[in-house]
């Protein structure tokens, strides 16, 4: 994901999914890691970044996910599943 539009898209969606699964999520899992596929809106917890790529992994493999440490909201990052 290098053209600058694109990601800036791809954040900007993933943030919005994000804020709709925050008052669910927040609560009960501060501090895990939830995977977002922003185009379907799917969601993934993980324990650590892995446990949720891997959980993404098995169902979006190699493509971008947007990765938040719940309860953290500026602890993002848009990685591709390995």
């Amino acid at each position: 994901m290098y053209d600058k539009a694109k990601r800036q898209a791809f954040i900007a969606k993933a943030q919005k999914v994000y804020d709709i699964l925050k008052v669910e999520l927040e609560p009960r899992h501060e501090g895990a890691i939830v995977a977002i596929h922003p185009e379907s809106g799917d969601h993934f917890l993980g324990k650590t970044l892995n446990d949720a790529d891997q959980k993404a992994f098995a169902k979006y493999p190699d493509q971008w996910l947007y990765f938040v440490r719940i309860g953290s909201p500026e602890a993002t990052l848009p990685l591709k599943t390995w």
